[in-house]
């Protein structure tokens, strides 16, 4: 008996044959996008565990409704707008969500010190640096491919506060990932030449 080979395909044509009830050419679809989903939720404010089992979800949900996706966007964005709508489901459901119109408290960001180099370019760690509130706003709108108007009405807050978090997210994310300044150390060599 030999063994057989996953489907394979664009992402259009597994999910066409997974709505014609070919489970392989679904799970080849969650073998495809299971890490980016769960890694979303992660951002998203998930733990592990909990990632794992939104993720679950979501493709059990998108499993059932394969039929509704029309390969009009990528099956890895549908996919992730499933799970960031259970994940926030959940979240609310557990009483744990609070997003205000003010500013949250946020870790300060730290350019200097040992090891700032080396994960300067880690987006998990530099997400956070950022309050509950912008991450989940700039995850939903950059990491779930949201508009500002979707993730204002899944978060139930206004549209502006939205775009604030939204904003804010990213400044502390550019200053937090950007490259040390070719300025800096020019200043340093100059420095160095003429001592």
């Amino acid at each position: 008996m030999g063994t057989e080979r996953p489907p394979t395909g664009h992402d259009v044509e597994l999910a066409a044959l997974a709505a014609a009830g070919d489970r392989k050419a679904f799970g080849e679809l969650v073998r495809r996008h299971g890490s980016a989903v769960r890694g979303l939720l992660r951002r998203l404010g998930a733990d592990p565990a909990t990632a794992d089992d939104v993720a679950q979800d979501a493709f059990l949900v998108g499993f059932e409704q394969i039929a509704d996706y029309r390969g009009e966007g990528s099956f890895g964005g549908w996919i992730k707008k499933t799970a960031a709508r259970l994940y926030l489901r959940k979240v609310k459901r557990d009483s744990r969500f609070v997003l205000s119109e003010s500013a949250e408290e946020s870790a300060p960001i730290a350019l200097d010190g040992p090891g700032a180099t080396a994960d300067r370019m880690d987006l998990d760690e530099a997400l956070k640096i950022l309050s509950k509130a912008e991450r989940l706003c700039v995850s939903l709108c950059y990491g779930a491919d949201w508009s500002h108007t979707e993730a204002a009405e899944a978060l139930n807050i206004p549209l502006g506060t939205v775009k604030s978090h939204v904003k804010r997210g990213l400044d502390k994310l550019r200053a937090r990932m950007a490259p040390p300044s070719a300025g800096a150390s020019n200043d340093s060599a100059r420095r160095e030449n003429h001592g």
